[in-house]
Formats: structure tokens, C-alpha cells, sequence
């Protein structure tokens, strides 16, 4: 369904602004030696760059760079509705007029190349959704007891038959006891079995007989 198309006196204003312009452009353009099509055609790449510099504005949140294309084109329109009322001999144009009007081509190609090609706006996120209720899990089934027998309780290894004593040397027990006279007189303490079996080089059990001797 087309919608109706509401007349009212700011549109009929700016279509009789933008067709004046358009007709300035045109005759400055035929003017500066761009006759034929290429006059329309300096017209609508003007009022082109003007409208995508203003629509750049309006959709970016950094918009230095559409404001600077936007006022080059504003620039051009305005100054060929000035130069097109009276005060430009458009029969002798001044050769900075005709380089300028040359070169407006490549300067609108590069703006609207700018334009069309700056980076889009960072969308911005969407809120974030509420989690969803968590699923309610079911009542656990209830625990039955089954009453069963005890264990056995495990039974105990036999106790270990005591070990037999160890004999110590004489020779060996007089060489302990001076090692343990000279650990006391040094350190106050006295000699302990691992120190001794560590000063006399024997088997654990043996140092552990002649410390229980040296007591």
C-alpha cells in the first residue's frame, strides 16, 4: 500500500530551492566550459555529495568528517547561486573558476568514496534478557531403610613374636659410650639412636641396643 505523499509549503519551498540550485550549478558549470551533459552531471554530483554528507551526519556519532563534505558542497552550491545572480561575467570566467569547476570531479569522488566507505557506527547491545526461571526439579523419592546384618568385624593379624635381643660388642659398646660422653659436652643433649647409627655406620636395631644400654 503506497503512502500518500503530504504536499505542504517546506516540501513545495525545497523543491523550488533544490531545482534554482540545480539550474545555477548547471549554468556555471556550462559556463566554466563543461557543456552539454557534463553541466547536469556537475549538478547532481554536487547536490549528491550534499545529501550523503547529510545523511552521514545524521547516522554517525563522529561526524567531523561528513561536516567537512557537507560544508565543501554547501560551499559549491551557494557559490554557484552567487556567481549565477549577477556578479560573474559568465561570458569571460576567470581561469581560477574554470580550474576549479575542473577539478570538482575528483574532489567529489574522493568525498563521497570517504563517505560511503567510513566505518559503521559500533551497534550497540541489546539489553540482556532476564535468565530463565530455573526448572523446579522433582521431590527426590523417599529413602526406605532395609535393616541388614553387621559386618563382620575383620579379623586382627597375629601379633608379631617380639624380637630377639641384639648383643653388642664390649669394644663396640665402649666406642658408643665415648661417641655419646663427647655428643653430651657439646651439645647438652644426649644421643639419640639415629646420631648414633649414623656416628657408628650399624643397622638400626643394633644402634637402638646400644642406646637402650647407654642410658
Amino acid at each position: 500500500m503506497f503512502r500518500t505523499l503530504r504536499l505542504d509549503a517546506v516540501l513545495i519551498q525545497a523543491v523550488i530551492a533544490g531545482a534554482l540550485s540545480f539550474a545555477h550549478l548547471h549554468d556555471l558549470a556550462a559556463a566554466a566550459g563543461q557543456d552539454g551533459w557534463k553541466a547536469w552531471a556537475y549538478s547532481v554530483s554536487v547536490d549528491l555529495l550534499l545529501v550523503a554528507a547529510w545523511r552521514r551526519m545524521r547516522t554517525t556519532a563522529d561526524n567531523r568528517a561528513a561536516w567537512v563534505w557537507f560544508v565543501i558542497a554547501l560551499t559549491a552550491s551557494l557559490g554557484a547561486n552567487v556567481a549565477t545572480a549577477g556578479l560573474l561575467d559568465l561570458n569571460d570566467v576567470p581561469d581560477w573558476l574554470r580550474i576549479t569547476v575542473a577539478g570538482w570531479p575528483a574532489l567529489a569522488f574522493l568525498g563521497g568514496t570517504l563517505l560511503a566507505h567510513a566505518p559503521a557506527p559500533a551497534a550497540v547491545p541489546a539489553e540482556s534478557q532476564p535468565d530463565p526461571a530455573p526448572a523446579v526439579a522433582p521431590d527426590p523419592a523417599p529413602e526406605v531403610a532395609v535393616d541388614r546384618a553387621p559386618d563382620p568385624a575383620p579379623e586382627l593379624p597375629p601379633a608379631p613374636d617380639p624380637a630377639p635381643p641384639v648383643a653388642v660388642p664390649p669394644a663396640l659398646l665402649d666406642h658408643a659410650r665415648k661417641l655419646a660422653d663427647t655428643h653430651h659436652a657439646n651439645t647438652g643433649d644426649r644421643i639419640d639412636a639415629d646420631t648414633l647409627r649414623a656416628r657408628l655406620g650399624v643397622p638400626a636395631p643394633l644402634a637402638n641396643a646400644i642406646t637402650a644400654q647407654l642410658a
